[in-house]
């Protein structure tokens, strides 16, 4: 009895995810203009729909006293696919992604949407134009989310980050909120060799333990340290420290 109703629940949670994604592809069809207020909330309701037809469990853990900055620059380590969903389902931020999302079936449609912003990382003109891009957004008042390691690398930390979310913070004065995640099931959740979007979708969904850790620590203010390069080390050896700390 009890396995028929984690069944039936399963299933409605697919049913929900299915209609509110058409309905919102639908409402990504209207004028630009006609969404800017609205479809970002429900943006972030739709991944949170999406996490709860996964079957996932995200768990916030914050590691220090008070609220969330009134702004913020979030970073994160990027060990799955999840994240594309994951984040923004806890957080009302706009995401940097990489120009093939855009170009996903129905998911790419919606992004767009929802104001994330594409790169195409073999494209010097084009990292330098989402540079912009995210200071500029960053100006208007926006919460943005960037992966530092500049990729989906697994479950360890790629050998360094790149300088685009500690340019964008000195710049802007905007404190940055580093996050750490970690995947009891990791491997589950990696993209495996010649893994397409639905297989992973359904890895995901068929894991044995869909618990995924969300560690949220203290906001860092760029002018701790006078330049990029050292912002960056000093936000790095922090990572590789929560590294040991959860997944050693």
């Amino acid at each position: 009895m009890q396995t028929l109703l984690l069944l039936s629940w399963r299933l409605l949670g697919w049913l929900d995810l299915l209609f509110f994604t058409l309905l919102m592809v639908l409402l990504a069809m209207l004028p630009q203009r006609w969404l800017s207020h609205l479809y970002p909330a429900l943006f972030h309701r739709w991944c949170r729909c999406f996490v709860r037809a996964l079957g996932v469990q995200l768990r916030l853990h914050q590691h220090y006293p008070g609220p969330l900055p009134a702004q913020f620059i979030l970073i994160a380590n990027h060990p799955s696919a999840l994240e594309d969903v994951g984040i923004p389902a806890l957080f009302p931020v706009r995401s940097l992604a990489k120009h093939e999302v855009r170009d996903w079936w129905l998911v790419g449609r919606i992004a767009a949407a929802a104001g994330t912003l594409f790169v195409e990382r073999e494209s010097k003109a084009s990292r330098q134009a989402a540079q912009q891009a995210l200071i500029a957004a960053v100006q208007a008042g926006h919460n943005i989310a960037l992966y530092p390691e500049g990729g989906c690398k697994g479950r360890w930390l790629a050998p360094r980050f790149l300088h685009g979310a500690f340019v964008t913070a000195q710049a802007t004065g905007v404190p940055l909120l580093p996050v750490f995640l970690h995947h009891e099931a990791q491997a589950d959740f990696e993209w495996g060799p010649g893994e397409t979007l639905l297989q992973k979708i359904w890895r995901i969904s068929t894991s044995r333990n869909r618990v995924v850790h969300y560690h949220v620590f203290p906001p860092i203010d760029p002018a701790s340290q006078p330049d990029k390069e050292q912002l960056n080390a000093q936000v790095y050896a922090q990572y590789q420290a929560w590294q040991a700390r959860f997944l050693q």
